[in-house]
């Protein structure tokens, strides 16, 4: 327990145990022993180690060891216990607080060989192992800066206006002789110079202001020796605190045990008005301490062992009003009071804060943390290293200054410290990790993804957390790098290899991610073969079109080939089935020299069924009009198993899916699968080759219902504008009539006419052949997102 817990906790219940009945002894043990009973432990010490130098003794060496305890001098004390096991008297008590002893100052090897060369059964003690547990945050502890001295300080808070408030002993300290002691019998248990356990002045609260000025805050109770444990309700301007009373007698009784109480007082600039008791505190029945004010729930919190507790010191909480009317207190119940000392407590949102030697830890007393509600705090957890250490470690708070601004601090009296007790700065080392994971219209993904955050240089997972506003959370170790890939069914998954805390100033990385919907079975290219009368066989003119889907799907595994083979009318029904099928299959035979498996090509097949044409049977159709209808479609889809989980291919990585249409256009370029259509001079009539073509884009426009197609005429530079335009109008729109014809709905096409304004080849400047003219008198095909 801490050196301040312990002078309020006059009780005197120990961690470690009683104390054990104390011996009537002669002479100096006999004083050590009325010290020890006066709270005056630093004194009882010396005249202890005196009396031990002149007659060593198993006794009086057990005593050293308790004190030592008391103080909180571990190492002093793991020697003192080694020291009073070797003795023969010494029984399993001895050895329980020796093991103890040095599972806090890392002498467990050394203890247990001992006692095991003295033939004790160390697993017969039940000792638990020090907690190694590591705080959940990665935080560096700091000695506050301008606030810790040679003696103890501890317990800080904050006032509205950004002041902060301490405890200290930092007037000096005052060495004991026995003489010079001014102990009048049993009734004057406090000295009025100092404080007898640790013979340095008596704690005050201290004031650091804004500027970082230090000044120490007078207590205006008569009588006080200890004033410490500040906590305010700043709404009122009240502060609450502890206090030791200079009391000789009650009711003629001069052998009593002095209690701290709670008091509260207004404070009007650094000067406290007035002072109030608590109607709760037994000055002389039981220790009434450590407030903490939680103005939001309108409680006081504090510490006691009044009766009716679990063992040693228990937590409490009041309810009070803004007329500083009290109810009754209430136990804070066995999930968080335990036979040991639980201290200074502190709430902050839903996490309540407390100090215990009874719960299992680390050291002397631990920081815990638990889940707070109004009705009840559960869930108590060791807040681990290095918040807690092997000394002790209490009075963890969260301040928030003038500026919203928040500070962690703890106190401790471990090693390595400015005094006695120091207050430490927590600061978090790790970064912030904060990212946004969104869909294609910007909104935050609320719903189940999974995010896989590494730590490459540390080589290991870092755990990740939803945040209440649906954002990626995890805390980073600094100077690391990290990468994180985040995945979901059905969309494409996020990979990013460039999270770092390298040089990183602010505490807080942040980044945004897209999750992008797999366009399952995306038509992106269609192309058409067309076969011979009652043939299955690829002709020449075909090789070329199918040659360039082998290549194309060998380069890229997302894409498959849908094809649907058709005839004309000739022949049965039932035989053109059979004929559409042969074809088909004669693709997959085809595609197999590219390394195309047949799992990768779906087939259709429809015989007669749906002809391009008006050329059914006993209908007189030209052989041209009856060779549309002989053909394959040949349909590329993209990503078309909707079971399997694609990734964007690597060649496409810096494309916009969010954008199908970018993976169309992408594809149509490679391919140049969009036609433009020539025409003779002075003519606005279809050539039969170029009805092939626009029976490709009548498919195009069918399997890819969100494309618009922009139709634009031209003509060549001979004749007038006046003449010109009109023609490229109706070049334009016997190819829209076509398109309509095939099942196009109008209202899908846009057809503009330039007449000859946009030559191919200016004419007018070069003198141009007819090849050169032919190239002008055209109607361009360009397709588009019908939303566009």
């Amino acid at each position: 327990m801490k050196k301040a817990f312990t002078i309020f906790s006059i009780t005197a219940v120990m961690i470690f145990g009683s104390l054990g009945t104390v011996h009537a002894q002669k002479g100096k043990v006999r004083y050590a022993d009325k010290q020890m009973e006066l709270m005056n432990y630093r004194h009882a010490l010396e005249v202890y180690e005196q009396s031990y130098a002149n007659k060593p003794n198993y006794e009086t060496a057990r005593k050293i060891s308790e004190a030592q305890v008391i103080l909180r001098d571990y190492d002093r004390s793991y020697e003192w216990w080694k020291t009073t096991v070797g003795y023969d008297e010494a029984g399993n008590p001895d050895y329980i607080q020796y093991l103890r002893s040095a599972q806090l100052t890392d002498n467990l090897e050394e203890a247990f060989s001992i006692l095991q060369a003295k033939e004790i059964s160390v697993e017969g003690l039940n000792v638990a192992k020090l907690l190694t547990v590591q705080s959940k945050k990665k935080v560096k502890l700091e000695g506050a800066e301008g606030l810790n001295s040679a003696g103890s300080d501890f317990d800080i808070t904050v006032d509205a206006s950004g002041n902060k408030y301490f405890v200290s002993d930092r007037g000096g300290q005052y060495p004991s002789t026995m003489p010079g002691l001014r102990i009048d019998a049993k009734n004057k248990y406090f000295s009025e110079e100092k404080n007898g356990f640790t013979d340095r002045e008596y704690f005050s609260v201290y004031k650091r202001d804004t500027a970082g000025n230090i000044s120490e805050l007078v207590s205006n109770v008569p009588g006080t020796y200890n004033f410490s444990d500040p906590s305010f309700d700043k709404k009122n301007n009240i502060l609450f605190y502890s206090i030791t009373r200079d009391i000789k007698k009650v009711k003629k009784r001069d052998n009593i045990t002095v209690q701290p109480e709670i008091y509260y007082s207004k404070l009007n600039e650094g000067v406290l008005e007035g002072f109030f008791p608590v109607p709760f505190n037994d000055s002389i029945g039981y220790a009434v301490m450590n407030p903490h004010v939680d103005e939001e729930a309108g409680r006081l919190y504090f510490t006691s062992d009044m009766p009716g507790g679990n063992g040693g010191t228990d937590l409490y909480y009041v309810t009070y009003d803004e007329d500083m009317t009290f109810g009754t207190p209430v136990n804070l119940g066995p999930d968080v009071n335990t036979a040991g000392n639980e201290s200074h407590a502190f709430r902050k949102g839903d996490r309540f804060y407390f100090s215990s030697t009874g719960h299992a830890g680390a050291g002397g007393m631990d920081v815990f943390e638990a889940d707070y509600t109004p009705a009840q705090i559960s869930d108590v957890r060791n807040m681990g290293i290095p918040i807690n250490s092997v000394a002790d470690d209490f009075a963890y708070r969260i301040l928030t200054d003038e500026n919203g601004k928040e500070e962690v601090y703890l106190s401790s009296n471990r090693k390595g410290g400015q005094g006695l007790d120091d207050i430490y700065a927590i600061q978090d080392v790790y970064r912030q990790f904060l990212a946004r994971v969104i869909d294609c219209d910007g909104l935050v993904i609320t719903d189940s993804y999974m995010a896989t955050l590494r730590d490459k240089t540390q080589n290991g997972n870092v755990q990740t957390t939803r945040g209440t506003k649906g954002g990626l959370l995890a805390e980073l170790e600094p100077e690391s790098d990290f990468g994180i890939v985040i995945s979901k069914p059905g969309y494409f998954s996020v990979t990013d290899e460039s999270i770092t805390t390298k040089g990183v100033a602010g505490d807080t990385v942040k980044r945004e991610y897209t999750l992008i919907a797999i366009p399952y079975q995306l038509p992106v290219y269609v192309d058409i073969v067309y076969y011979d009368l009652d043939k299955f066989k690829i002709r020449d003119d075909a090789r070329p079109a199918l040659d360039k889907l082998g290549e194309i799907m060998d380069r890229y595994p997302f894409l498959d080939l849908l094809v649907a083979s058709h005839t004309d009318s000739r022949a049965s029904d039932e035989y053109n089935i059979i004929l559409s099928n042969n074809r088909a299959k004669a693709v997959t035979e085809y595609m197999a020299q590219y390394n195309i498996s047949a799992d990768r090509i779906r087939l259709e097949w429809f015989g007669e069924q749906e002809l391009a044409n008006d050329c059914g049977d006993g209908t007189p159709c030209s052989e041209t009009a009856h060779q549309l209808n002989r053909r394959s479609e040949l349909v590329l889809e993209a990503f078309p198993d909707p079971s399997k989980q694609y990734e964007i291919p690597e060649s496409f990585k810096d494309m916009d899916f969010c954008d199908t249409d970018a993976l169309f256009d992408d594809i149509q370029k490679e391919l140049a699968a969009i036609p433009t259509v020539y025409f003779d001079f002075d003519k606005s009539m279809l050539r039969s080759v170029h009805k092939k073509e626009l029976e490709r884009t009548a498919i195009m426009l069918k399997r890819m219902p969100n494309l618009m197609l922009f139709i634009e005429g031209h003509t060549d530079q001979r004749g007038s504008e006046e003449y010109n335009k009109p023609l490229s109008e109706r070049r334009a729109d016997v190819v829209k009539k076509y398109l309509i014809q095939r099942g196009i709905e109008e209202s899908r096409m846009d057809e503009t006419w330039f007449g000859k304004t946009r030559p191919v080849n200016d004419c007018n400047d070069i003198s141009c052949t007819e090849a050169m003219h032919q190239l002008n008198r055209r109607t361009e095909l360009r397709v588009g997102n019908i939303n566009r």
